[in-house]
């Protein structure tokens, strides 16, 4: 039996923005990234999130693209994970992702499980969101809908296929 206590949930998710962040487009979103962030903070379940000495993460680069914005945190399990995401201020922005992000081609959220106080790299959840578009839903990389119990967790063997990278 596995000590759910020695692990906890980490959550990545990307977008690629329709307009710069300094247009009037994402004037909305920008203005409520500190908010957002602020009542993610304060969560019942929260661990920890990637942030730049700007206090959010949408200077640091995910795939090579200057276009994507990344969101990277760890939760203590998925039950706190979608309680923030689907009420308050997270919902509210949900409603209206599409004014802000294009619409995505392929994945772009995955889950893992990680050993409790592990702070993943961009670099893991890169990893672990091309395993997922590869390979699918494993308990190396999942969704919220097809969700693995926490644990040590390997790869499926075998290559990401060249040129898989992110075509959003």
């Amino acid at each position: 039996m596995t000590d759910n206590a020695a692990y906890e949930l980490a959550q990545v998710n990307i977008a690629r923005l329709k307009a710069p962040l300094e247009s009037p487009q994402l004037k909305d979103f920008v203005d409520a990234l500190d908010p957002v962030n602020a009542s993610a903070d304060a969560a019942d379940g929260f661990v920890w999130r990637l942030q730049s000495e700007g206090g959010d993460a949408t200077d640091i680069p995910v795939f090579g693209d200057s276009r994507l914005i990344v969101n990277l945190t760890v939760w203590r399990d998925a039950s706190a994970l979608t309680a923030f995401m689907y009420q308050g201020r997270h919902r509210e922005m949900l409603t209206r992702r599409r004014d802000w992000f294009e619409r995505p081609a392929e994945a772009v959220t995955t889950l893992w499980w990680v050993p409790a106080g592990h702070r993943p790299t961009v670099a893991e959840a890169e990893s672990r969101l091309l395993h997922l578009r590869t390979h699918g839903p494993t308990p190396y990389a999942f969704t919220l809908r097809t969700s693995y119990p926490a644990g040590a967790s390997e790869p499926v063997l075998g290559e990401v296929p060249e040129g898989l990278g992110c075509s959003l």
